[in-house]
């Protein structure tokens, strides 16, 4: 089999996802170097956790906000900062992996301005269910953001299923797979409340879709005339 001298061996992937990527893994990189001590000296020790405290979502501080009906812009900023700052470098590496990967498809399928709102509305209302719902005092990590593009790939691939008459229920087949897994680590070795900013992420992503996507909408009435 020949294939075109020209020919890309792996298909690139589209420039916003790519961007957003360097952004996270730049993050990242340097809060790990100061961990070890490599760059920055003693201090940048704890970088890591003073980025937390000043740029991570808080849901004390959000009751505050709910309380007294204030809206300060270095709270507010929480909302999407959050989404730049991961517990470790393991924590951060596997969420920029699935963006690389969900990116790809949903930038692809909807174009960059879609992927970018989805990836970042998807992280603010996970921020607000977990506010919401939860106890816990912090939330970090992009992960709700990439549950939101696991949520717009779920809905292209339930389409697509459709459309070649296969049970569309094998869309939600990743989703679920994630969910056990993060049922099976929370029973046996502690964990937080961030699955809440997870699921909510996840059904921001969906719907945002539904409605992005052409046809999202027509087909789902189908769907649902079809019952």
């Amino acid at each position: 089999m020949t294939h075109p001298h020209n020919e890309a061996p792996i298909n690139p992937l589209p420039p916003v996802v790519v961007a957003l990527f360097l952004v996270l893994a730049g993050i990242e990189l340097v809060i790990w170097l100061g961990g070890q001590g490599i760059i920055g000296g003693p201090a940048a020790v704890g970088w890591r956790s003073s980025m937390i405290e000043s740029y991570g979502f808080s849901g004390r501080a959000f009751d505050w906000m709910l309380e007294t009906g204030q809206t300060p812009p270095e709270l507010m900023v929480r909302f999407v900062s959050y989404l730049f700052l991961h517990a470790s470098f393991s924590h951060g590496l596997f969420a920029m992996v699935i963006l690389l990967a969900m990116g790809k498809i949903v930038s692809e399928a909807l174009g960059a301005v879609a992927f970018v709102t989805i990836f970042f509305l998807s992280g603010i209302m996970g921020a607000v269910a977990f506010g919401l719902i939860s106890d816990d005092p912090w939330l970090i990590g992009a992960f709700p953001s990439v549950y939101g593009l696991i949520g717009g790939f779920t809905f292209l691939l339930w389409m697509r299923l459709g459309t070649a008459g296969a049970n569309q229920y094998r869309a939600f087949s990743l989703i679920g797979m994630l969910l056990a897994v993060q049922l099976i680590f929370g029973v046996f070795f502690g964990g937080t409340n961030d699955w809440i900013a997870d699921i909510a992420g996840f059904i921001v992503g969906f719907g945002l879709t539904v409605v992005l996507v052409p046809g999202g909408r027509a087909g789902v009435m189908a769907r649902i005339r079809r019952r």
